[in-house]
């Protein structure tokens, strides 16, 4: 009951924040991109809610809103976080003044990779119940070999590409693409910290390394 309230509260939370950014910038409640974008998150929240809560509530608590503990991790979650507001409220106000001429189609397909990101979120969790908010080592934890970590070290931040690119889409909004470029540098540099805390503390990950050799693009990095 607890995991329940806790994750509909910050569930709901998120999506006032969201709303906040994407209604106010743009100046009208008169946005169909906006209202089905914050519809794909809302749904697909629920969905992946939904099934953790009936397998695995231990997930939900573990990805409830909290601070990173080391120094490196607290600046580029910060950033990471400035990052993606700030496209979600320029999309918002391409939307308020015209900068953009996206077609329906495509901020539908936007859409579609938002749900695509969100759906890759969810399987990574699933496959690795320990992917926390913040990047820790927790006691008795073990190492994640299979599923999508056989193609990938991090798959959760190749799930992020996909919002990367649907969210200023699906807002209707070309401009809200430059920031993916800032916000994959980001990632790049928190895989780097990451890594090394995982070499340091998670049993038998410089050898996982060795095998699995792309972070996050399979055949490119």
């Amino acid at each position: 009951m607890k995991s329940l309230m806790n994750t509909l509260a910050s569930g709901t939370l998120g999506i006032l924040i969201v709303g906040l950014l994407v209604f106010l910038p743009a100046g009208t409640f008169n946005y169909w991109q906006g209202w089905v974008f914050i519809a794909v998150i809302v749904v697909s929240g629920w969905v992946a809610g939904g099934y953790f809560l009936r397998t695995n509530p231990a997930v939900l608590q573990r990805r409830m809103p909290a601070a990173e503990s080391r120094k490196p991790q607290k600046v580029l979650a910060t950033a990471l976080l400035v990052l993606w507001g700030a496209m979600i409220v320029v999309s918002a106000f391409d939307h308020r003044f015209g900068w953009s001429a996206v077609p329906t189609s495509i901020s539908l397909l936007g859409n579609v990779l938002v749900a695509v990101g969100v759906g890759g979120l969810t399987l990574v969790l699933a496959q690795n119940s320990h992917a926390a908010v913040t990047i820790r080592v927790e006691d008795g934890q073990e190492l994640v070999s299979t599923g999508l970590y056989k193609l990938v070290r991090h798959p959760m931040y190749t799930s992020d590409i996909f919002l990367l690119a649907g969210i200023p889409l699906a807002l209707g909004s070309y401009w809200g693409l430059l920031f993916a470029v800032p916000c994959l540098l980001v990632l790049v540099f928190r895989i780097f910290d990451e890594e090394r805390l995982l070499r340091d503390e998670l049993d038998g990950y410089r050898e996982y390394t060795q095998k699995v050799r792309y972070r996050m693009l399979p055949l490119i990095w």
